[in-house]
């Protein structure tokens, strides 16, 4: 179809219509190059003008979106779920007698998971009961004893030091008494010495017949009565001396008395100290007790904590002390250990705001950034690279970041230790 181009004529020169048809003659030539596509295009299309500076902007503010977000965290491939294993292993010996788990059984915080035969504990309990019974009798009784050895050790002192004193009034008296007794020896002594010169006299005399014989009779019996009188009277010293001696060992045996009663706080410390060695031994066989007690609550062997079980024991195994019997899993104690090129710690610290992919699930989980470890992992391998020997190559090596799950985000425990994770780091 051919187009028509009409001009408008100017006032100066008007201008002749002309009819332009589809095919250019040879005799006509332009002198302006013909119009490219892109502008025929906008040429037909005035309206796309509007829309491409707007584009335009959108392009280059979705392109700083896009460079803002991919560079506001780093991330790798490199991690896994990590978390405790806690072994539980036989505290005493016996023979298994109940095994209550399977593997992979999800158990909680007190269950029983094994049980060992009791009854040879049992035994042990019931024994050591027996003695720290009887050690703390002993102990009561001894600590009664101190009292009253205390009383009766005082008592002692008190009743020895009156004996002291009647024993040496007793030896005064007697002295008194035997000082009478020698004086009246004496006086008898003197006595019959008077009585046998009368006698002496009498006899002359009445031989002469100067006297009566009744005189002479008198005189008899006076001699014979003063004799008499010197043997009492000598009776009365030696029993005067005999009291005298008995005084002076009642003395001694009272000063002795005394002085064992000095003893008495050596005798109350001692059945102090006795009475203390008999607690002591209470103590010790109530300590027994409980270690018996200990041994019997071992029998049964409960989960410290909640989580997985994995199990190596059944009923009939005679288990040793140390010996592991099973391991749990905790999984509401896990975290993510993922291995950052040391090049993206850049601007990584803990606390930082995380987003974990589960490759299980493609689950998205929230946590943070918990800490970053001391050194790489071929530092810690078994046998770490030694870079002064041979031919150094550079390599980037790794470093381990813990990062922690937020709480309750692995409620399901959906998460299993070992699983690989995607996780990102939120730098910025």
């Amino acid at each position: 179809m051919a187009q028509r181009t009409e001009v408008e004529p100017t006032p100066s020169a008007p201008a002749p219509n002309h009819t332009v048809s589809p095919t250019h003659s040879p005799e006509t030539h332009s002198a302006e190059p013909p119009p490219s596509h892109a502008s025929e295009f906008f040429r037909r299309r005035p309206r796309v003008r509007l829309f491409l500076i707007p584009a335009a902007i959108l392009l280059l503010v979705g392109g700083l979106l896009a460079w803002l977000y991919f560079s506001s965290y780093e991330s790798t491939d490199d991690a896994q779920v990590d978390g405790h294993l806690m072994p539980l292993s036989a505290r005493i010996s016996g023979y298994v007698i109940k095994v209550n788990v399977d593997d992979n059984q999800y158990v909680h915080q007190g269950d029983v998971l094994v049980e060992i035969d009791p009854r040879d504990y049992q035994v042990a309990v019931d024994q050591a009961s027996a003695q720290a019974a009887n050690a703390e009798a002993t102990a009561r009784s001894l600590g009664i004893d101190v009292p009253v050895t205390h009383v009766n050790t005082t008592s002692q002192i008190s009743t020895s030091e009156a004996d002291v004193a009647n024993a040496q009034a007793g030896i005064a008296v007697a002295q008194q008494q035997l000082d009478a007794a020698r004086a009246q020896l004496v006086q008898a002594q003197a006595n019959d010495v008077k009585a046998q010169n009368d006698l002496v006299r009498y006899k002359q005399l009445v031989e002469k017949q100067e006297i009566s014989q009744q005189l002479y009779d008198q005189a008899v019996a006076a001699a014979t009565a003063s004799s008499a009188a010197v043997s009492a009277a000598k009776s009365d010293v030696a029993a005067g001396e005999q009291q005298v001696a008995q005084a002076h060992a009642r003395l001694a045996q009272a000063q002795a008395n005394w002085r064992y009663s000095q003893t008495g706080p050596q005798q109350v410390a001692s059945s102090r100290d006795r009475a203390a060695a008999a607690a002591a031994v209470a103590q010790e066989k109530q300590a027994a007790l409980e270690q018996a007690r200990l041994n019997l609550g071992y029998t049964k062997i409960v989960a410290p904590v909640d989580g997985v079980v994995q199990k190596s024991v059944e009923v009939g195994m005679n288990v040793q002390p140390g010996q592991q019997l099973l391991t749990i899993v905790p999984l509401d104690d896990i975290w993510i250990t993922a291995n950052f090129k040391e090049t993206q710690l850049k601007s990584m610290k803990p606390g930082q705001r995380a987003e974990i992919k589960a490759d299980v699930n493609g689950r998205t989980y929230k946590g943070h950034v918990d800490s970053v470890a001391g050194s790489s992992g071929a530092r810690l391998s078994l046998l770490p690279p030694e870079n002064a020997t041979g031919n150094y190559v550079k390599v980037v090596q790794r470093i381990p970041v813990k990062i922690v799950l937020e709480p309750a985000e692995n409620r399901d425990h959906s998460l299993r230790l070992g699983m690989s994770v995607e996780p990102k780091v939120f730098v910025k």
